[in-house]
């Protein structure tokens, strides 16, 4: 269970144990921390940027529910489909306990994708939203959790490249020909985490600045993900191949689906128009149920206001926040008035 990694031109070197603690005599192993850690920050980033894509937080808590044992699913059968000679025993039967070990590793994120997106669609027909808005969200996600999880490839030692003498370079230490030999090699799980965080930085900025149609940021998504991972994957030692070839699946997919993305994305970016009340969040926003919370200024209001507007967003609420000065009886009076003439106010709440 012990590993050592090393990066020599820059004078680091890590001993690694794929267990992290024991619960009785079973192993808690930190490749499945590590994912585990990564689907809780894409839940909380989420969470927090839902407002602004017209998703409900219920919503996303209720689509994970159904989500992510089905995409664990996907991750895994894509896996166990392409490289499935790893899990024949010595007689050529199949190994069916092998093939449920995920925490051994063997998750194909593209597999995993496939599932959600799946997912997703028969989430929002059933749920009535508009599943281009949602995806945009989810893609945030995707990424959060593909840059931390492939901190789980760094523990277990897999998913790295070939010989290289860049100074990043990363030493390991692998079976050749039935002996262990020491190999300097590329870190792509690195490549593909620091790929990954660009993309998020970068995607984040323009859903917040330039987001001009709902699919957009879904779209980015597999444009960026899929050049950076079809560039990456020809330098792996471990890729999945198609059947008896030696076409690797994972960058012939990820150059295909950048292509296509990048196509559509023109086509809606440069030859349709866009009117910014056709997002699905200005719909909702029109739609919703508009709620004006009105307190005085201090510690205990901000808290009152902060727990109102968490449980009103929740619902599908659209709130207005109005701070009353301390000691200006006029100016508050007016403010109430001016808020009770309102004909598109469906409820003011007063601390």
């Amino acid at each position: 269970m012990m590993g050592t990694v090393s990066f020599p031109g820059l004078g680091l070197e890590f001993q690694l144990n794929r267990v992290a603690f024991h619960v009785g005599s079973w192993p808690v192993y930190w490749y499945g921390i590590i994912i585990a850690a990564g689907f809780l920050l894409a839940v909380f980033y989420c969470s927090r940027k839902a407002g602004q894509f017209g998703i409900r937080q219920d919503d996303i808590i209720d689509m994970l529910f159904f989500a992510v044992p089905l995409a664990i699913i996907g991750a895994r059968l894509y896996y166990i489909i392409f490289y499935l000679d790893l899990f024949r025993r010595e007689d050529g039967s199949l190994d069916f306990g092998a093939m449920v070990r995920i925490w051994d590793g063997g998750l194909a994120i593209y597999g995993g994708v496939i599932a959600a997106v799946l997912t997703l669609l028969v989430f929002c027909k059933v749920r009535k939203i508009k599943f281009l808005a949602f995806a945009d969200l989810g893609v945030f996600g995707l990424l959060i959790g593909q840059l931390v999880g492939r901190w789980g490839n760094f523990v277990n030692i897999e998913a790295y490249g070939g010989p290289t003498d860049l100074p990043w370079r990363m030493g390991i230490y692998e079976y050749v020909g039935g002996a262990l030999q020491y190999a300097e090699v590329h870190p792509t799980f690195l490549y593909e985490s620091l790929w990954n965080l660009l993309g998020l930085i970068l995607l984040a900025v323009i859903a917040q600045k330039w987001r001009k149609f709902d699919g957009q940021m879904f779209l980015s998504y597999f444009a960026w993900y899929g050049v950076g991972r079809g560039c990456i994957e020809g330098l792996r030692t471990d890729s999945l191949y198609f059947f008896n070839t030696t076409v690797r699946v994972s960058q012939v997919f990820g150059f295909a689906t950048a292509a296509v993305a990048i196509v559509l994305l023109a086509v809606n970016l440069l030859r349709r128009p866009h009117d910014p009340e056709a997002l699905w969040v200005n719909q909702v926003r029109k739609n919703a149920r508009r709620v004006a919370l009105v307190y005085p200024e201090g510690p205990d209001a901000r808290k009152w206001l902060e727990r109102q507007k968490k449980r009103l967003e929740r619902e599908g609420a659209y709130v207005e926040t109005y701070a009353l000065p301390a000691g200006a009886a006029e100016e508050t009076g007016e403010l109430l008035a001016a808020l009770e003439a309102r004909e598109d106010l469906d409820q003011i709440l007063k601390k």
